[in-house]
């Protein structure tokens, strides 16, 4: 059982606030799940420390706390007193995203130069421009019309849930949590297991900011508690990044009282190399969207769509970059590959390698555990080839450092390829001629399409179709996902 402790200190003498409690309605409230729960390092698979998950119980807390604070001032706030508050919150995190990142590294594996990159241009860069955006995003307008003026405003939707992944916390604060209480929603933020004591941290600088009571609330937890929140009919909103499968039992949960959703689900991203790419100048960003985070990125870069003239080439250089990868302790500075976020992610990298290897594919780098690491959720960077476009793993999102290799022989078979799987997140174009490969940007499938780098940026809506989801996050567009749009005619 749990004792009631101000802090909990880690390895390296890294604090983390009240393990044996949880941000609910705006303060410190101890958990009503009474037994601690472990925290495994991935990277040692030892338990470094135990704190408080959160239960059904607490969650029926944050719900009627999150109830009451929309039947109070803060959605009736001028938009400007929001961004105030708001924007405090953000500037506490940006005071403590060295600390949040090495937290970080410790419950998730994810290395220090990953979390710097991800908090510095997708975290920061979501929350700051949702900031500098949200009047005008909220601003209300008149309309002529052939019967009359109309004045268009836009109204606070409600309380909403926010699901967030384990793979990136922070940047899911900027992109869904700071816009919604923008907007003049009241939130509870459910968070995975593997960011229990990060979360901690943020929500240390939520109560700091000076939240009015309810507004929001952090609980770290399981399926249980997803499946208990989501069920809630106090919700008029959830907002979900994670997988299709859960997408459609949030569906099939929530059905009957049909609350607004917005997805942010799965990828399957190519990166279409054209024939008269620049192979060392697109290995730069390359690279990096295809491994960053051990491939744990809905982004990520996982089907490397190449002309067949260039196969051998274009296969012996990024082979050659990935074995050049410094695996290691995610803790360490050089790191830049760690280990998968827990022995589930592991194992099931493990079982899309053993089918690609069933079903023909043959590992041009990877492929294995590597040797040099007795424990740990470690696997090396894995390059397949031999792979045709509708084998498993060129169609299934694995969510691990697995990357194939698609020839093609025309560009209209390279489109082909990039459109044939069931998402449509993101993807990337390399080539030499920007216009040409602006417009093979223009015919992929999918929410954003990066043009000789890696994306998307987190300043600008951001979403997938098919499915990889609907809804947009990020910019003006997705402060407005979490408002009602209203007419009002004048007479």
């Amino acid at each position: 059982m749990l004792s009631d402790r101000d802090e909990l200190v880690l390895d390296g003498g890294l604090r983390v606030p009240r393990p044996d409690a949880l941000l609910i309605g705006g303060e410190w409230r101890r958990s009503s799940s009474r037994d601690g729960t472990p925290i495994v390092s991935p990277a040692t698979e030892e338990v470094v420390a135990e704190v408080a998950m959160s239960s059904p119980e607490d969650a029926d807390a944050a719900v009627a706390a999150a109830a009451d604070a929309f039947r109070g001032e803060w959605p009736r706030w001028p938009v400007a007193r929001r961004v105030a508050v708001c924007g405090e919150f953000c500037a506490r995190l940006e005071q403590r995203l060295d600390e949040i990142g090495a937290v970080w590294a410790v419950e998730a594996g994810i290395p220090l130069r990953w979390s710097r990159t991800l908090h510095r241009y997708a975290a920061k860069a979501a929350w700051s421009t949702a900031l500098a955006v949200a009047e005008q995003a909220l601003a209300a307008e008149t309309r002529t019309t052939p019967v009359g003026e109309v004045r268009i405003e836009h109204e606070p939707i409600g309380p909403v849930l926010a699901v967030m992944p384990y793979n990136g916390p922070l940047a899911t604060i900027g992109s869904k949590v700071v816009p919604a209480l923008l907007a003049g929603a009241s939130v509870v933020v459910k968070a995975a297991p593997e960011s229990a004591l990060m979360m901690r941290l943020v929500s240390a600088c939520a109560i700091e900011a000076g939240f009015p009571s309810g507004v929001l609330s952090i609980l770290p937890g399981g399926v249980e508690v997803s499946r208990h929140l989501v069920r809630d009919p106090r919700f008029e909103m959830i907002s979900f990044t994670g997988g299709p499968r859960t997408a459609s039992d949030i569906l099939r949960e929530s059905a009957d009282r049909l609350p607004r959703t917005v997805f942010e689900l799965g990828g399957k991203s190519p990166a279409v190399l054209r024939e008269d790419v620049d192979l060392e100048q697109a290995l730069r960003s390359l690279v990096a969207g295809a491994m960053s985070g051990s491939g744990q990125i809905c982004a990520a870069l996982s089907r490397l769509i190449v002309p067949r003239t260039r196969h051998d080439e274009i296969v012996e250089a990024v082979a050659r970059a990935y074995r050049s990868l410094a695996i290691g302790d995610p803790r360490w500075p050089n790191t830049d590959h760690g280990p998968l976020a827990n022995r589930q992610a592991l194992e099931r990298t493990q079982r899309y390698v053993a089918t690609a290897r069933a079903e023909g594919a043959t590992p041009a780098c990877g492929g294995r555990r590597p040797e040099a690491f007795a424990a740990g959720y470690y696997y090396e960077p894995t390059l397949l080839v031999d792979v045709a476009p509708s084998d498993t793993v060129a169609q299934e999102e694995v969510f691990g450092p697995v990357t194939v290799v698609l020839p093609y022989d025309d560009e209209e078979q390279a489109l082909a390829i990039a459109n044939g799987t069931d998402y449509g997140l993101a993807a990337s174009v390399y080539s030499a001629d920007r216009e040409r490969g602006l417009a093979l940007a223009r015919r992929i499938r999918a929410g954003s399409v990066a043009l000789n780098t890696f994306g998307p940026t987190m300043s600008a809506p951001f979403g997938g179709v098919k499915r990889s989801g609907w809804g947009r996050e990020c910019g003006p567009e997705g402060i407005r996902e979490f408002s009602d749009t209203k007419q009002i005619l004048l007479g």
